[in-house]
């Protein structure tokens, strides 16, 4: 009799690990680490372009005297990102998340606008150390946009993961993980500029 028990017991120990194998817990801990990772990306990314910026506004300072209100809302833009107190948790609160994606949205149009100014000047068009200065920033909002889509990929990724079926059970009786924001348009963006000619 107690052989049976056992067996029983160990049928059941069995069933249950065969069980959890399908539930899913690992599957979201290891999608909402690769979503983390993703974040790191994205926040290198923005910390090299911040980190060019001193560099790109000295180089246009020698050429552009009469620029002063364009570069002071290039290094204003660039302070208000660089206080901005950024980790990890900022995935998990949108209010979060759309502060930081605003401050960089206003650092994108003072480059852009910066970028605007040094076409009226031709001889800091020709300077080396600004060319070389333009394209690593050209290379840069490169590499943020690559970023930001692989981290949207990874949130969706996640995101699905937590809520299908038997993941969401799992979920719900033991993570009780959140969904992730992702990165979406500025606000604008849905507007196409007008070109006038």
């Amino acid at each position: 009799m107690k052989h049976l028990v056992r067996v029983k017991f160990l049928i059941l120990v069995v069933s249950l690990l065969s069980l959890l194998s399908g539930c899913g817990y690992n599957t979201m801990q290891a999608n909402e680490e690769a979503v983390t990772a993703a974040w790191g990306n994205v926040e290198s990314s923005y910390q090299r372009r911040a980190d060019l910026i001193p560099n790109l506004v000295e180089a246009v300072k020698g050429y552009t005297k009469h620029e002063a209100e364009t570069l002071k809302a290039v290094t204003e833009a660039r302070a208000k990102v660089g206080t901005m107190q950024v980790n990890k948790d900022v995935i998990n609160d949108p209010q979060s998340l759309a502060k930081f994606q605003q401050a960089q949205g206003q650092l994108s149009g003072a480059l852009s606008r910066l970028m605007v100014v040094a076409e009226k000047y031709p001889d800091l068009k020709a300077n080396q150390n600004f060319l070389d200065l333009q394209k690593q920033l050209e290379g840069t909002e490169n590499r943020i946009n690559v970023a930001r889509e692989r981290y949207n990929k990874s949130v969706q990724i996640f995101n699905t993961s937590i809520r299908t079926f038997p993941n969401s059970m799992t979920n719900s009786m033991m993570l009780h993980l959140k969904r992730k924001e992702p990165f979406k348009a500025e606000e604008g963006a849905k507007v196409a500029p007008k070109v006038k000619f």
